[in-house]
């Protein structure tokens, strides 16, 4: 919701519920249509509400679609962080964890995953540059190279570069939603957990 001044004014409850409402139905509208089809009346006629009651909550469709891919890159985290954390006490298990838990959200969370590939794959910001801004990607990265480092420190890992590491695994583990896409059966469960043995013995002393 927009004030008189053009400023975006704190939600409530029931206007924090609606936008949810109408993220979801964003994401059911490009996982049946493809992102260039899901246009703000798909996405209006799946949440039983009309295009203007959208403009409402977000300027054009852009922002609904920029709300969508931080969703999703939200509940990964929400998913991954706390499973992360638990294994504090040993490097190799906080990176067996962070590797197997990525898949593990990707195969209880297809359909999201797939909408963000879609999204990604065709969406540009006003500038031509991508959604997820780069920082963003090197936030992730320093977060990896963290763990890495512990490792060695604790001589659980092998001296290695920790940025070339941490930039393979990132890229393994993104490669799985393509995989998704090319094959709905994959065993995502076996996929995880054999790029987790991967990079362990990649890593270890």
């Amino acid at each position: 919701m927009r004030s008189e001044t053009g400023e975006r004014e704190a939600p409530s409850f029931i206007e924090s519920a609606r936008r949810a409402q109408i993220v979801e139905c964003a994401i059911d509208a490009i996982a049946a249509l493809g992102y260039p089809r899901a246009s703000l009346a798909q996405i209006a006629r799946r949440a039983r509400i009309s295009k203007g009651v959208i403009s409402y909550y977000f300027a054009d469709k852009d922002e609904l679609i920029r709300q969508v891919v931080h969703e999703v890159l939200t509940a990964f985290d929400s998913y991954m962080r706390p499973r992360i954390e638990a294994e504090r006490g040993s490097a190799a298990r906080m990176l067996r964890v962070y590797i197997e838990s990525n898949v593990a959200f990707m195969a209880t969370h297809r359909k999201h995953v797939l909408v963000l590939v879609d999204i990604l794959t065709h969406e540009r910001r006003f500038d031509g540059k991508p959604l997820i801004d780069a920082k963003e990607y090197e936030s992730g990265l320093m977060e990896l190279e963290q763990i890495l480092r512990r490792g060695q420190r604790t001589g659980e890992f092998r001296r290695f570069s920790t940025r070339v590491m941490a930039v393979s695994i990132r890229q393994a583990i993104d490669g799985v939603a393509p995989q998704i896409v090319a094959n709905p059966n994959l065993d995502l469960d076996a996929y995880g957990a054999e790029l987790a043995e991967i990079f362990d013995l990649a890593t270890r002393a």
